[in-house]
């Protein structure tokens, strides 16, 4: 492949990575390979130097573009790493000038000079599934969170050209789309609507997609109209990712999240009163500073309270520039063992989860290898001599489950 885009962290560079392929091809790049990189936790940034040694081992001949979060935050970094060719900010890893051999690479740019609206940009995975972002930037400053330093202030993608990107992904085959952003319930800055309003008119103005899913969620930013949407339209997903992070009152105060325990238990319990079925995702973090036993003990039992069957879990480690870098540390290992007491948890929830589906019929998105996933996100698999469609939505019974994973066939 003469351009190859090795993409590492959230859905949202996920959802970018084939647009900076886009542009890479439209400035007439050869034999380039583009590392959009995640600075979420040191480890994520130790990956992103890991795959520009690898990729120039094995592709000596390539030139290598850094960009995405780490390079925006740290591109000395990489400038100087063997085979690296040029180091872009995130501002312009989308711009096909920015890839133009011959042509200086531009400085990596302050973002919080650019307040200018992203564009809508979308991957549409395996023929079937679409990645959208429609939101970039956060206002909120989490303690442990250094990625509004490397995406700027909230920024919202006109509702008019979400939509029409949307459409055009249905014209392509999408059967499911997927919503994303920095902060993705921030969505409504500048003339945008709020997401809610968004939801209802892709929902109005795309009637013939048939699957709209969200991403990550902040529970205080679940208003009555987007919450109405959630329970309400059929076609919006039950399946809902909410950015958690603590089940203890202090730790989130020390975080600086804008929500409380009994807060994200509520917003759950309402919502799973009015649609039963929605399954819930999150984001827990063990080990963070000053966490005791205690409060390690409240995110455990946060799990069985606010239903979450899909968890998002790792363990704390400092990151350079946040406040909570300078916080009294927990002991490495002791957020690893809590950590995996999350992890367990998550997996004994996810599996009762599972088995309480067996005997029920659930509409699947079937993907690629014999698989799919229902609208609650199960990965279902069908018997290997059963044919499929990739991108059809088929009509399973369940019948059993293999670890992870539901057993169907067509109902």
């Amino acid at each position: 492949m003469s351009v190859e885009v090795l993409t590492f962290g959230c859905r949202l560079n996920l959802a970018e990575g084939e647009a900076v392929r886009a542009a890479a091809c439209a400035a007439g790049a050869k034999e380039t390979v583009i590392v959009n990189s995640c600075a979420v936790t040191q480890e994520a940034v130790r990956q992103a130097e890991k795959a520009i040694r690898k990729a120039h081992r094995d592709r000596p001949e390539a030139r290598i573009v850094v960009t995405g979060c780490a390079a925006q935050l740290e591109p000395g970094r990489f400038t100087g790493m063997p085979g690296v060719s040029r180091v872009l900010g995130n501002a312009d890893k989308l711009r096909p000038a920015s890839y133009l051999a011959g042509q200086p690479a531009p400085p990596v740019p302050d973002v919080f000079a650019d307040m200018s609206a992203p564009a809508p940009a979308a991957t549409l995975s395996g023929r079937s599934r679409a990645f959208v972002q429609v939101q970039a930037g956060c206002d909120h400053r989490c303690t442990f969170c250094i990625i509004p330093f490397a995406r700027g202030n909230s920024r919202s993608v006109p509702a008019t050209a979400v939509v029409d990107r949307i459409a055009a992904l249905v014209d392509a085959g999408a059967r499911e789309v997927v919503l994303t952003g920095v902060d993705l319930t921030g969505y409504g800055t500048g003339d945008a609507p709020a997401l809610g309003a968004l939801i209802a008119r892709i929902l109005r103005d795309v009637p013939s997609l048939p699957r709209l899913r969200l991403s990550s969620l902040d529970t205080v930013e679940i208003d009555p109209l987007l919450a109405e949407v959630i329970v309400g339209e059929p076609r919006v997903m039950p399946h809902l990712h909410l950015s958690l992070q603590s089940g203890d009152d202090m730790i989130l105060k020390r975080m600086r999240r804008r929500h409380g325990r009994a807060h994200a238990v509520a917003t759950v319990a309402k919502l799973k009163a009015k649609r039963p079925d929605i399954a819930i995702g999150a984001d827990l973090i063990a080990g963070f500073p000053t966490e005791t036993t205690g409060m390690a003990a409240n995110s455990l039992s946060l799990i069985e309270e606010c239903d979450i069957v899909f968890g998002h879990i790792f363990p704390y480690s400092p990151r350079a520039g946040t406040p909570a870098a300078r916080m009294p540390q927990v002991e490495p290992e002791v957020a690893r063992t809590r950590a995996r007491a999350l992890r367990q948890a998550c997996a004994d929830r996810h599996a009762r989860w599972l088995g309480g589906l067996v005997g029920t019929r659930q509409s699947v998105l079937m993907e690629r290898g014999g698989t799919g996933h229902t609208e609650s996100f199960a990965k279902v698999r069908m018997p290997a001599e059963i044919p499929f469609e990739a991108g059809a939505i088929a009509d399973l019974r369940i019948v059993g489950t293999d670890g992870d994973m539901l057993l169907g066939v067509p109902a």
